[in-house]
């Protein structure tokens, strides 16, 4: 069956070495990694037949994934970080590259074999990044936006680095090549802009009307690969025309559909990417080459790890961002593997300097996920010995927080609670790591602390010692966790009220003694089923009941919460009035009567306790009130009493709504 059966192993072995990876808390694409170094022509046993088709099929694999960031990526992510991005960036790739002609010198190479190395490892890795940040959950942080953006530039230099070192010989015919290259780029790019902007969502506007979901599948992946296959007939990168045909696809109101359906088969490529990853480690190399190799892996991750973080720091990037980027970005990258094949074809590299190169790459791609996941532990540990460096606050009041709500997260859930208690002028403070969402909540005025609410430091910012309430938005379980341990080891009388999404989770934070639990699938399910049985005409008093069983049924320790069960046996006594409004229709025989001469009272049993007539109130109507088409009635009654009223009368639509105090609230707006 051929390169079938090869696909058809690399699942399967991907599949059980990534459900490993996963059960050892490890990131799965090391898993997968690991089921291309067991298949791979260099272990023996059961071998992929056809690995340079399996590689073909890996350029696919970065080609969507570069699809897929440009569709959640936009013009307006790269504002905040374009000077590192266009000025820092071919900085760094220049300090690279002089490391690695060091690196290259002390190893006793040719100037020439130590440029190339320079070169070599001067590109980081933007498959790898990118699935470790989508794993870790740091995508949309700044710290992620800083590192793409330098990624962007940095495909951008593969192709001057294509030209530039296979002309090494013959510098001046490079600069005319280099200098053709970048004309066809801004070419490209410019037509992109333009063309895409009003071509692409008209096609996708057509495509959707037609209501087929495989035709919008295949159309997005059409325009992903198509756009990038015409870009390589253009000389550039194929997986660059990719990027670039997302970016302009997400400026229509397609973008979030197109992310939606292209992410599983991103996905499925991106797993025979990293399994080709795999394939071309050479164990028996590793292990002949093992003490050279550490050496070299330790100078070349520290040494980009250090410029990483030192240009972060040049353009003014503080508190997690210059370790998360150093942290991040300190491998070598995939475009390294055509750079260094390019250099074994012109003869400027040999098969030894070849396979050192090569396993240099997929070790610190391996590694990457493991290191990067530390940078919260480092950044931690540097927090508690380096107290001094402040950390970033917005409309924090000058004179301190004090008996205060601190809010974690400024998504939709967290950004709704603080405008509520802005608007009842309560006092909070907000702590949110995005950048986006930072800078959201500093044009609505809104207290905030930038850093990440798992942090004592942060926490010690936010006064957490004087704080009131601590409510956690954040949508990851385990951050929601780690929030509450860190709370409680510094405020255990402190109430807490936290969301999460599963009843495992939810029982944990019960043990830690989070006061309120809720779980946002299961009000909404509640609340769909409320206006089900609302439309079903079911009594509001049967309906209350439904709800708070189902809840109680989440809730397995309501006597914890003696004030809300209160307030609910409250809002059951109020909701026992059975209060509900009707808007009469003009066809209703109550319609241009009087309430005498209607004799609602005494025909049903109900009574009418108000008419709402063009937005007025009127309470207590008197007998000889006439009622009028469009008037919404408050009735008041048994379930007998109602039925014979709707049985009797047909008034119109109702709702069970009970009166509520209109209060501040309703000066506020979303």
């Amino acid at each position: 069956m051929g390169i079938t059966t090869d696909i058809i192993l690399l699942v399967v072995t991907s599949f059980f070495s990534g459900l490993l990876m996963h059960r050892l808390g490890q990131p799965v694409i090391l898993g997968y990694v690991l089921a291309g170094v067991l298949l791979g022509p260099h272990t023996g046993g059961l071998t992929v037949s056809s690995t340079h088709e399996i590689e073909l099929l890996a350029e696919i694999g970065v080609a969507l994934l570069l699809f897929a960031l440009g569709l959640e990526f936009s013009l307006k992510d790269l504002k905040p970080v374009k000077k590192i991005a266009l000025i820092g960036t071919p900085i760094q790739i220049l300090l690279c590259i002089a490391l690695g002609f060091g690196i290259g010198q002390t190893m006793g190479l040719a100037w020439r074999q130590s440029l190339w190395i320079g070169g070599l490892i001067s590109l980081s890795s933007t498959m790898v990044i990118l699935k470790t940040l989508m794993n870790q959950g740091w995508l949309g942080t700044l710290s992620s936006k800083v590192m793409i953006g330098m990624l962007i530039v940095q495909d951008l230099a593969v192709i001057p680095l294509m030209i530039i070192l296979p002309k090494l010989d013959n510098p001046d015919m490079g600069l005319s090549e280099l200098g053709y290259a970048g004309i066809k780029a801004i070419i490209f790019i410019a037509s992109m802009i333009i063309l895409g902007t009003r071509l692409l969502p008209r096609l996708m506007t057509h495509i959707a009307r037609m209501g087929s979901r495989e035709l919008f599948l295949i159309a997005i992946t059409a325009i992903g690969l198509g756009i990038g296959y015409l870009t390589h007939l253009f000389g550039l990168s194929f997986a660059f025309g990719a990027f670039v045909a997302g970016m302009v696809l997400s400026e229509s109101e397609y973008g979030h559909q197109a992310l939606s359906d292209i992410i599983p088969l991103r996905d499925l490529f991106g797993l025979l990417f990293f399994a080709s990853v795999g394939m071309l480690l050479d164990p028996r190399f590793l292990f002949h080459h093992f003490g050279e190799i550490l050496i070299l892996v330790l100078t070349i991750g520290f040494g980009k790890g250090i410029i990483f973080a030192t240009i972060a720091r040049v353009f003014k990037y503080g508190n997690v961002i210059p370790l998360a980027v150093g942290l991040g970005m300190f491998q070598i990258g995939e475009f390294s593997f055509v750079l260094a094949r390019i250099g074994v074809n012109q003869g400027s590299i040999d098969r030894e300097l070849f396979s050192l190169i090569l396993t240099l790459t997929v070790v610190t791609m391996v590694l990457t996920p493991l290191v990067s996941s530390m940078t919260a532990r480092l950044y931690a540990l540097k927090k508690r010995y380096f107290r001094h460096e402040r950390l970033e606050t917005i409309n924090v009041p000058p004179s301190g927080l004090h008996h205060h709500v601190i809010v974690a997260g400024y998504g939709r859930i967290g950004s709704q609670v603080a405008r509520v208690l802005s608007c009842l002028n309560l006092p909070f403070v907000v702590i949110e790591l995005d950048q986006n969402r930072v800078e959201l909540a500093q044009k609505d005025n809104i207290p905030t602390i930038y850093g990440d609410a798992t942090h004592e430091i942060v926490l010690e910012a936010a006064s957490l010692h004087a704080a009131s309430l601590m409510v956690i938005t954040l949508p990851d379980t385990l951050q929601t966790r780690s929030v509450a341990v860190r709370v409680r080891q510094h405020h255990k009388d402190l109430p807490i009220v936290a969301r999460t999404s599963t009843r495992e989770s939810f029982k944990e934070l019960q043990e830690l003694g989070v006061s309120e639990i809720v779980l946002p699938e299961v009000e909404a399910s509640l609340e769909m089923t409320r206006k089900t049985l609302v439309h079903l005409h079911i009594p509001a008093t049967r309906i209350h009941e439904y709800i708070q069983t189902l809840r109680e049924r989440w809730n397995a320790t309501p006597e914890q919460h003696e004030e809300s069960s209160l307030f609910e046996r409250m809002q059951t006594a109020s909701d026992m009035f059975d209060l509900q409004w009707v808007t009469i229709d003009a066809k209703s025989p109550l319609a241009g009567r009087t309430l005498e001469e209607n004799a609602i009272r005494k025909t049903t049993g109900t009574s009418v306790l108000g008419v709402v007539r063009n937005q007025e109130l009127i309470l207590n109507p008197g007998a000889d009130f006439t009622i009028q088409g469009g008037d919404t009635l408050a009735i008041i009654g048994t379930d007998k009493a109602r039925e014979t009223f709707f049985a009797t009368f047909s008034p119109g639509s109702w709702s069970p709504i009970t009166m509520q105090d209109p209060g501040p609230l309703n000066q506020c707006r979303s």
